[in-house]
């Protein structure tokens, strides 16, 4: 039994090991995207595995709630990616950058 424990042990070190490396190649990807989306959604995939981080490192720890944590950050996460990508998609649509007159209420 001790053995099955420290094989699972090992195997979730790894995946957190494989989330950070993937997390390194979205910040990469974020840096040198070419277009304002290609940055939200490499910042949007680092979220995700922060959440996925998150919930190996409460395994790991022992600790059930960071679960909750994780959980918590997702729905932020994505909270955050659809209001910057509405405010980036329509920002040239609000107010055109003349004063308004005084007919126009």
């Amino acid at each position: 039994m001790n053995l099955f424990v420290e094989i699972f042990s090992n195997m979730f070190a790894a995946a957190a090991l494989a989330v950070l490396v993937s997390m390194a190649l979205a910040l990469f990807r974020a840096f040198i995207g070419p277009t304002v989306f290609d940055r939200i959604l490499a910042v949007n995939t680092t979220g995700t595995l922060t959440v996925v981080l998150i919930a190996v490192y409460g395994f790991l720890d022992g600790r059930p709630e960071f679960l909750d944590i994780a959980l918590l950050y997702a729905l932020i996460n994505f909270i955050g990616t659809v209001a910057v990508t509405k405010y980036v998609k329509f920002e040239s649509q609000g107010f055109s950058g003349k004063a308004p007159s005084d007919g126009d209420l």
